[in-house]
């Protein structure tokens, strides 16, 4: 990473706001260690905290998938938000190797709870999923939790999760704020609209141009915008220029799963 620059810049694909941000682990009831990152807003207390599940780990997805990262890179600073972001079980990233093996979303459900549980056990207020394709289906089917205020899907593929998972969304009443892009390769707009119809407080909202990776610096910032505004209604639009010190990541860093 490059040195601290004090200057005012333009928020850019690889831009790092300052955050406190500490390596965590959490423990499964099933005795499995995961490796995870926690980010807070550097000066004050956060007033919300997403709690983020990554994309398929057999298709490159992990804790570091762009959008989550650089959610993490960010929010802290722009929102007050706090970022928790944790490899699933087998998953490895640089922050290293979550013990166990992907489960295909039934054994995930330990770690959705121990994430959840991790965020309660040390104070994190109004406690958020945010799942991005496959962490949508373990938001939806695992994720409807007492501790958790509500959650908002990137990317919904809608192939694991079933009409019983939705229905209970359904009956809890928590806010379901779906993220649907117009060029996804798995679920588009329209269709979202009918499945998610059984979620009668879902919020649906199609984005134009949009594909499943959200690839592009105007596909994260939409996406970001959207979460805080729900998080925290009421919030202005992000600022896409920062005055104070920022670092830069390598190149490397910008994953896209």
């Amino acid at each position: 990473m490059d040195s601290l620059d004090p200057m005012t810049s333009e928020i850019r694909s690889m831009t790092i706001l300052p955050a406190r941000r500490e390596e965590i682990e959490l423990h499964t009831a099933d005795g499995l260690t995961l490796v995870g990152e926690l980010a807070r807003p550097e000066q004050t207390a956060p007033r919300a905290t997403l709690v983020t599940l990554h994309p398929l780990p057999t298709h490159g997805g992990f804790m570091d998938s762009h959008v989550l990262r650089k959610a993490s890179w960010r929010l802290p600073a722009l929102a007050d938000l706090a970022v928790l972001r944790f490899n699933t079980r087998g998953t490895a990233s640089a922050r290293g190797r979550s013990d166990g093996s992907f489960d295909g979303g039934d054994a995930e459900r330990f770690d959705v709870a121990a994430a959840i549980e991790y965020a309660e056990f040390h104070d994190l207020p109004r406690r958020w999923l945010v799942g991005w394709s496959f962490g949508t289906e373990l938001a939806l089917m695992h994720g409807d939790d007492p501790a958790v205020e509500g959650a908002i899907l990137l990317s919904p593929p809608l192939h694991r999760a079933g009409l019983e998972d939705l229905q209970r969304w359904d009956a809890g009443g928590k806010p379901l704020v779906v993220l649907v892009p117009e060029l996804d390769d798995y679920l588009r707009p329209e269709d979202a609209h009918e499945r998610f119809s059984v979620v009668r407080q879902a919020e649906v909202i199609g984005v134009e141009g949009a594909k499943h990776l959200w690839v592009g610096e105007s596909a994260v910032r939409r996406v970001l915008d959207e979460i805080v505004a729900h998080v925290l209604p009421g919030h202005p639009p992000l600022p896409t220029t920062w005055d104070g010190p920022t670092q830069t990541a390598d190149q490397d860093d910008d994953q896209t799963r």
